[in-house]
């Protein structure tokens, strides 16, 4: 973050000082929102969540180094030598103090939400982009209405470019960050069933996406997945040009799967406006064609050439937990996706694990959440989609999870182990791992099965 004085902030968040400091030229190089990790020089800003509320953190904080704080309330006592500057909403602050900073660096912002693949988008446009240009880009699962706006203040005046993820679970949210963000690109990967229990049907989470619509600006793009097919109804409606990938016949930015090695990498042909040839996407999976998409047509606008498109696409690596692909011994393989699940990349991933290379394939899945009344079909289909992939074994972890297990074996899985919870998946997974297995983990972030791709590594390095 650059510098900027207390009397900015001030506009920024339309706040008022409390207590007697007046000191209006102050210098704030840094926003804290975590008071155990406060750095001198530092704004203080206490959220309020349904379990803590960070006023109570207020003085360890000021003591701790910060040069003062945002407060929604007033308070019994002040400091004279920090300040205090009254808001309506801390969270709310937070947003207008990284908008009004954001709009001090006139470089390009990019907007990334969709259903599945946001952040595979987002760090393959930052790898391309980043062949040309000095990105900021968002780090780790930093897409909320906290996470986004200190995003944005990380920017300085070396950053060219800002690729901004937005996650929803429910309606008002992307319209409220992209509004922070208004971004010259916009893109949208999909819509899938993802907080399907909160929104009701794809048709209201279609809605939800779409609120990024009237935030891009006026001389700026859509880059939308033609082949997603409640997103191709936007075809000659958006306030914008709309640029649409995929692998159908209407999309002007194309691709074909023509082949991989089934272990770190697939081929496809690229066709777009500007070129066409085949390039090695560093990753498994179909899938893997939109994010890449994407980021061509995002590159083409910025004046990269197809060789520096290439380049970049050659060093994409994923956000950790995002289908890292991990090598081990004896010619074992572990997928380790287990940073979040739904229906739409859950047959993704199986996609991959089916295409790899090895002559055992393993299904690690737990429970995906959020689902609602939808969760027992939709859990019951991935295990269809087990059989239909021709998956060799499934350990199904949790209690939805359960119905994946029924699915896999109404479809033919020829070994299914149903087990309760990590512990009890834990114990099995020595009889699943073998020479030339390859093994795919995955669930939502809540069933945190992270912990089960540890215990393959330590199994592994014994193979």
């Amino acid at each position: 973050m650059e510098t900027i004085t207390l009397k900015q902030l001030l506009e920024a968040v339309d706040g008022r000082l409390l207590g007697t400091f007046d000191a209006l030229d102050t210098p704030i190089s840094q926003v804290e929102t975590d008071s155990r990790s406060i750095h001198p020089g530092a704004l203080f800003i206490p959220l309020v969540g349904d379990r803590f509320d960070g006023h109570a953190y207020i003085n360890p904080a000021l003591e701790g180094g910060a040069l003062g704080c945002l407060t929604a309330h007033e308070r019994d006592s002040y400091r004279t030598d920090r300040f205090y500057v009254k808001v309506d909403d801390t969270e709310r602050a937070l947003g207008r103090l990284a908008a009004w900073y954001k709009n001090r660096f006139p470089i390009p912002f990019l907007g990334v939400t969709g259903s599945v693949g946001k952040t595979t988008a987002k760090d393959m446009l930052a790898a391309v982009l980043g062949v040309k240009y000095k990105v900021l880009k968002t780090e780790g699962n930093h897409n909320n209405n906290i996470g986004l706006p200190l995003t944005l203040l990380e920017l300085d005046s070396s950053h060219q470019m800002g690729v901004l993820e937005m996650g929803m679970d429910k309606f008002g949210e992307i319209d409220y960050l992209a509004g922070i963000v208004e971004p010259d690109v916009g893109v949208i990967t999909n819509i899938g069933d993802a907080h399907i229990e909160r929104l009701g049907s794809r048709e209201n989470i279609f809605k939800a996406k779409c609120e990024l619509l009237p935030h891009v600006k006026g001389d700026g793009v859509l880059v939308l997945n033609g082949d997603d097919p409640l997103l191709s109804t936007l075809r000659g409606n958006t306030p914008v040009p709309a640029l649409f990938c995929g692998q159908g016949e209407g999309c002007a930015y194309r691709a074909q799967v023509t082949g991989g090695d089934g272990v770190s990498h697939i081929h496809c042909r690229l066709t777009t406006p500007r070129m066409d040839r085949e390039v090695e996407i560093p990753a498994l999976g179909e899938h893997m064609v939109y994010p890449a998409l994407i980021a061509v047509a995002v590159g083409e606008r910025f004046g990269l050439t197809p060789d520096q498109i290439e380049e970049g696409i050659r060093q994409f690596v994923p956000t950790r937990m995002r289908m890292n692909v991990l090598r081990r011994g004896a010619g074992v393989t572990i997928l380790d996706d287990t940073y979040n699940a739904n229906p739409q990349s859950m047959r993704a991933a199986i996609s991959a694990l089916s295409d790899s290379r090895g002559s055992r394939k393993v299904a690690i899945l737990g429970d995906m959440l959020e689902l609602g009344p939808f969760a027992p079909a939709l859990h019951a289909g991935v295990g269809e989609y087990l059989g239909q992939a021709r998956i060799d074994c499934l350990v199904a972890v949790g209690e939805l999870a359960g119905h994946i297990a029924q699915g896999a074996r109404d479809a033919g899985v020829p070994q299914v182990f149903q087990c309760r919870d990590r512990e009890e998946a834990k114990a099995v997974l020595p009889q699943v791992l073998g020479p030339d297995c390859t093994v795919l983990v995955k669930a939502s972030r809540g069933m945190k099965l992270e912990e089960l791709t540890a215990r393959l590594l330590e199994l592994t390095a014994e193979i």
